[in-house]
Order: structure tokens, then C-alpha cells, then sequence
């Protein structure tokens, strides 16, 4: 029997950007020690006092079906939580609480587009989206940032591949590249979002981690409430990864006919999970601030190292977990960097090609291990990298 086009073409028949990860993966298995810095999970797990909640709301019972747009307790918590750190008046009828972030992505996309419909997105990007937009039979188109702007899209480019185009998906800040966009860079997008008919969708679940600049939700820009959609999440926020719980914001209307799309796919998060959730963003930005402590200490260790030699660059590191190195000094692209690094060093690196074309000649590393390991990580790095140039 065949399959379906969707589920055979979610990667656009080429390679999915995590062959590096799998190869150290399979020689940690095989009994070799890998340095990991690929992925974006915390090196602390989530908090006791979370998992202690999450345990009483399931001994207490909640561990049945709970409301498919999630609990009234944690969607007025989320809604309360936007109206407070955006200016948006935003109610529990403009959240549907989901199984983390990537659902909301999808659920986006599915509001957005028709089957055959353009959805443009930024390059370099999170290596799911041109997948997600797969997933819901529309067409992935990518606008390519520079490096040379530290990756913030410029609204001349995006105006440009606009033409017929129903959505729009931005990140910030952004996975992989670190940066924080800019209010001058928000606008402009906001401002192509009107004039093109753009629907815009805006992953925020990075917006507690900034340690340069500010985040601006572009839902809080002038006349884009009615027409943007955010994501958010436990997972990043507060060391929640596993325990998939995430949101949608968006207008009434629309989030209303999603509830009725959950209700088809996901039917809902477990109220167990809900609870522990509204627990955890209960206890406020400094437990945040505590949760992102170590990205920002590890940032500065980078900047440190990194200003201590000349062959590898670091693009400005605003927020997130992420660092993007430039290695193009090496003469290497960022997959055989990648591969080399591992197999002489036995340190994992993303190369930058995994997400997108726009960061060939780059590498992402995942600023996720304890501060004297990151720091001697980078510092082999940096010279494996001088070995190259040379």
C-alpha cells in the first residue's frame, strides 16, 4: 500500500540536518566519550518543586481527560501572563494550551494556510519548520538572512517572496542564530505582514532568555493582534522538555476553530501536566531568570574564549541557548567542520547547514553542559579550528 505524499515529503525528500547528532549518538553508544553540544535541552532537569506538584495533581485524581483547550486555570494564567509582559488585552478565550510548542506550530500553520498555499519562513531556521509546513499541505518557501546583518531579516526580502504567500513564521529570539530581533526589524515585518495580507507567526518560546536587547512580541505592534498567532512553551522557560506543554495565542475567532482542530488531533494535554504548568509559571520571572542563569553565564564565558583568537567568529549572541560560530576561516563548510570535529576531537556540533542555507560556513553550539566542560569545549574547538585555517 502507498503512503500519503504529506508523511513521505515532510523533509522535501533531502537530508533532515541531524546526521552529525545521530553519528555521536551512535559512538556514545559504542562506548566512546562524546562532548555533546548539539541539542537544545537543559543540562538541569525540571525543578523538584514542579515534579512534586505534578505528582499531587496526579494522586489527587486529575488524570483523566481533561478540556481539550486546556484547563481554565492555566489558560487564564498565560492569558494573564502575555496581557502583563506584551500590553495586549489577552483572555483565556485567545489561548489554546498544547502538547508543547511544536503542536502550536502546526496548529498555526493549519489555521493559516490551505492545502497548496505559500508559508515563508527565515533561513537560517529550527529544523522542523519547513516539515511543519509540509504537515499541513502547504508550500515552504525560505528568505535567507546574512550573516553579515547578524541574521536579522531585512523586510525588502521578505516583501519581495511575499506575492501570494498566506503566512509568514518568525523566531525570536532565534534558534539557531542566537539573535534577538530588533523593534526597527519587528516593524518592518509587521508593516509587509498589512500591506501583503500576511498571516504572522511568531515563535516566542525563547522570550525568557535575552541577554542583549529586548523581546517584542510583533503582537503588540499596532494593528497585528488580529493577525498574528504566538507560540509559547514550558519547555525552554522553565526546564519542562519532556513534559510537552506549550500554547497558541491568537484572535478569538480563530482559536475557537482550533479548539474544534485539537479536538481532531491532539485532544488536549494531560491535566496533570496543566497543573504542574500553572504551578510553574506561578513562581514568577526570577524563577525564570534562574532557569536562563546558566545560558547567560556560559554566554559570557564564550565571548571570553572567543576574543582570545582569530579564526573563529561568533555572531552576536542576543538570547536563547545557542551560540553561531563562523568557521568559514577554516576554508571548511559547517558539515565537514561538524564531521571532523567529532572524529578528531570527539565534540558534536550542529553544522549550521542543518538549518538552512543561510548559515553554511557556521556551526551551532548548544551552550547545555557544565561551565568548565563548555568552556574547554570551545577551546578545542577554537584550535581545531586553527589547525584547519592554517
Amino acid at each position: 500500500m502507498a503512503l500519503s505524499t504529506r508523511i513521505t515529503t515532510l523533509t522535501g525528500g533531502g537530508s533532515d540536518g541531524w546526521e552529525v547528532f545521530l553519528k555521536a549518538r551512535r559512538m556514545i553508544a559504542e562506548g566512546t566519550a562524546v562532548t555533546e553540544l548539539t541539542i537544545g535541552e537543559h543540562d538541569i532537569r525540571t525543578a523538584a518543586p514542579i515534579l512534586q506538584e505534578m505528582h499531587n495533581s496526579a494522586m489527587g485524581g486529575h488524570t483523566g481527560y481533561a478540556m481539550v483547550p486546556g484547563t481554565d486555570t492555566l489558560r487564564d494564567i498565560v492569558a494573564k501572563r502575555t496581557t502583563e509582559r506584551t500590553g495586549v488585552a489577552t483572555t483565556r478565550d485567545n489561548v489554546l494550551i498544547t502538547p508543547g510548542g511544536q503542536s502550536a506550530l502546526f496548529a498555526a500553520h493549519a489555521a493559516a494556510c490551505d492545502p497548496g498555499d505559500t508559508a515563508l519562513y527565515i533561513d537560517p531556521f529550527y529544523a522542523t519548520y519547513p516539515g511543519t509546513i509540509r504537515g499541513v499541505s502547504a508550500i515552504p518557501r525560505s528568505i535567507p538572512t546574512r550573516a553579515e546583518d547578524a541574521f536579522q531579516p531585512r523586510s525588502l526580502d521578505i516583501e519581495a517572496a511575499a506575492t501570494g504567500a498566506a503566512s509568514l513564521l518568525i523566531n525570536s529570539p532565534n534558534n539557531p542564530t542566537g539573535t534577538v530581533y530588533s523593534r526597527a526589524t519587528l516593524s518592518g515585518i509587521a508593516d509587509v505582514c498589512q500591506r501583503t495580507d500576511l498571516w504572522l507567526i511568531s515563535d516566542e518560546v525563547y522570550d525568557t532568555q535575552v541577554w542583549e536587547g529586548a523581546h517584542v512580541s510583533p503582537r503588540a505592534l499596532p494593528d497585528m493582534a488580529d493577525r498574528t498567532f504566538v507560540i509559547g512553551s514550558m519547555s525552554k522557560s522553565h526546564a519542562m522538555t519532556g513534559s510537552r506543554c506549550g500554547w497558541l495565542i491568537g484572535p478569538e475567532a480563530a482559536i475557537a476553530n482550533l479548539i474544534t482542530f485539537a479536538t481532531h488531533t491532539t485532544y488536549g494535554v494531560p491535566g496533570f501536566v496543566q497543573d504542574a504548568s500553572a504551578f510553574a509559571l506561578s513562581r514568577g520571572v526570577e524563577f525564570e531568570a534562574e532557569i536562563g542563569a546558566p545560558f547567560q553565564r556560559r554566554r559570557a564565558i564564550a565571548q571570553t574564549v572567543l576574543s582570545q583568537q582569530n579564526t573563529v567568529g561568533l555572531i552576536p549572541a542576543q538570547g536563547a541557548m545557542y551560540l553561531m560560530l563562523d568557521i568559514r576561516a577554516t576554508g571548511l563548510s559547517g558539515d565537514a567542520f561538524a564531521d571532523a570535529l567529532l572524529d578528531a576531537e570527539h565534540i558534536a556540533v550542529m553544522p549550521g547547514e542543518s538549518f538552512g542555507t543561510a548559515a553554511a560556513g557556521h556551526v551551532r553550539v548548544a551552550m547545555t553542559i557544565e561551565d568548565h566542560a563548555f568552556k574547554a569545549a570551545l577551546r578545542t574547538l577554537c584550535r581545531f579550528a586553527e589547525t584547519r585555517a592554517a
